[in-house]
């Protein structure tokens, strides 16, 4: 990918993140994901309705790499049904720890392609996703 694309993308996310809003409705399931070593701190907020999720948000205070992360997670897994959701966050932890994937499944979350190359940023880029695992699977076991 271009770097400049790249840089384009991540930059907009940041600066525009897609659902960043409290939310105050009991139906949505919420988790907080938090890195110990820096300030990412996180609120999660996902709406499923028939096994369908209908609505992510989210709140916090976090880095560019995890805000960016977080706002085309949202991006990527609205309207997707449980297990769609959960092959896109498979082919994103497969892709950040450098396994094999399917690319043409990440869309924008493509941009974090070369992010193990920094070992400290890999969990800012995955903290998103290690809540909104934890949300699928409080679903799941309900």
């Amino acid at each position: 990918m271009d770097e400049n694309v790249r840089r384009e993308i991540l930059l907009d996310h940041y600066q525009n993140p897609k659902n960043k809003e409290n939310v105050e409705d009991e139906r949505y399931i919420k988790v907080n994901s938090n890195n110990e070593s820096c300030i990412d701190n996180l609120d999660i907020y996902v709406l499923i309705e028939n096994g369908i999720i209908n609505d992510i948000k989210f709140q916090g205070e976090a880095c560019a790499i995890s805000t960016s992360s977080t706002s085309i997670m949202i991006t990527n897994l609205l309207g997707k049904t449980i297990e769609e959701a959960k092959e896109y966050i498979a082919n994103f932890d497969a892709m950040v720890n450098e396994q094999e994937y399917k690319e043409e499944v990440l869309n924008e979350g493509i941009v974090y392609n070369e992010i193990y190359k920094q070992g400290n940023r890999k969990k800012c880029a995955l903290l998103p996703y290690i809540g909104i695992k934890k949300i699928l699977k409080d679903y799941e076991s309900k």
